[in-house]
């Protein structure tokens, strides 16, 4: 595998990157190994988009303080290519994913993959986190501006500009929240994002008193019927656990449930999906504690086509769009859009650039 070597003749890039998800993480890696200077700005408190884990607090009936870690956004995610599957092999991403072939319920829909399922470890957003560690970073920041000008790009977050300035910027964001940003700058850009849907998911989690049939030999159902997409046994994942008398359980709803109710009041959903799950399991579960999570923009409406365009790079601009919506979806789509950008990004980057026929193998997080 080549590794580009960027020349100290001239400054290195400064890069802005808008989304530390898999797409936003992959692209920071790939560049700040070929010698660009990356910063990384995101809304949430850190690295993974949709590869999510919440930890859930509550107090017993004891009153005591309990903590428990359940993955709420993807399931996991299918390995189709060989290069997807070696670059995993390779540091930084060795040794964070795990295989997960789960046992199907009786009566459930087929996944739609062959093969194991992968899974980071021990948490979802172990994989970006190895990603991006040591680049900088500005974590709970919803980038809502972009203004370019002769010194660069300048960010601003709440109408007010954040520090820095860059001479390319990278979105990694859902496409309907990248289309404000890229609407003054490549309006073309900004109608076509709007109009690139994305699914919604309501997904409830929690931890609940375990029963005898939650021994039951599987891990994984998917229900052909009624409100329910997923429904997990948690602790059956790989480095996942659950105390002695814990059952935890993450359940996501049907995309077209999720958007006919997306605006719906939380407890009302919460007592929908657990009315569901009752149902579907034939008994009724003792909640210890659960809670319900919006993902507005899940996954990519799918299309039966394979889309255009990779990624998006306006090199005289220097501005840039890659994630999993121009990859056809999912997690594997999002890493191939942002080697895409990387590689578009670094073709077009006024510095020297040598390529190098060893595989660079940074030391694990």
């Amino acid at each position: 595998m080549l590794r580009f070597v960027i020349s100290r003749s001239t400054p290195p890039q400064h890069i802005a990157i808008i989304g530390a998800g898999m797409a936003g993480a992959t692209c920071a890696h790939t560049l700040a190994q070929a010698g660009a200077v990356v910063s990384m700005f995101d809304k949430s408190r850190g690295p993974g988009g949709r590869l999510a884990t919440r930890r859930l607090t509550w107090l017993d009936a004891n009153g005591q303080a309990r903590t428990a870690s359940v993955d709420h956004g993807a399931p996991g995610f299918a390995v189709r290519s060989a290069a997807f599957a070696q670059w995993l092999q390779q540091a930084p991403a060795a040794g964070t994913v795990h295989p997960w072939t789960p046992r199907l319920a009786p009566g459930s829909r087929p996944r739609d993959e062959a093969g194991p399922l992968w899974l980071p470890g021990p948490e979802m957003p172990a994989l970006c986190r190895a990603l991006v560690q040591g680049l900088p970073a500005r974590w709970s920041c919803s980038v809502d501006g972009l203004q370019q000008g002769p010194l660069g790009w300048q960010l601003s977050a709440d109408g007010v500009g954040l520090p820095g300035r860059f001479d390319a910027v990278v979105l990694a964001a859902p496409p309907a929240q990248a289309a404000p940003l890229l609407a003054e700058h490549r309006r073309d850009w900004a109608q076509r994002a709007s109009l690139a849907l994305m699914q919604p998911c309501w997904t409830l989690m929690g931890v609940a008193e375990r029963s005898p049939s939650d021994e039951a030999l599987w891990d994984l159902g998917r229900p052909d019927v009624g409100p329910l997409a997923w429904v997990m046994r948690h602790d059956a994942r790989p480095q996942r656990s659950a105390a002695a008398a814990d059952s935890h359980w993450v359940v996501h709803a049907q995309a077209g449930w999720s958007r006919r109710h997306l605006e719906q009041p939380a407890p009302w959903v919460q007592a929908e999906l657990q009315a569901a799950l009752d149902g579907w399991l034939g008994r009724t579960v003792t909640w210890r504690h659960a809670v319900v999570h919006r993902w507005r923009y899940a996954m990519p409406v799918a299309t039966g086509m394979a889309p255009s365009e990779p990624c998006w790079w306006d090199s005289a601009r220097g501005l840039g769009v890659c994630g999993d919506a121009l990859g056809g979806g999912g997690v594997e789509a999002a890493w191939q859009s942002a080697q895409a950008l990387a590689s578009a990004v670094l073709a077009s980057c006024p510095t020297r650039l040598t390529p190098s026929p060893v595989a660079h193998h940074p030391a694990q997080p």
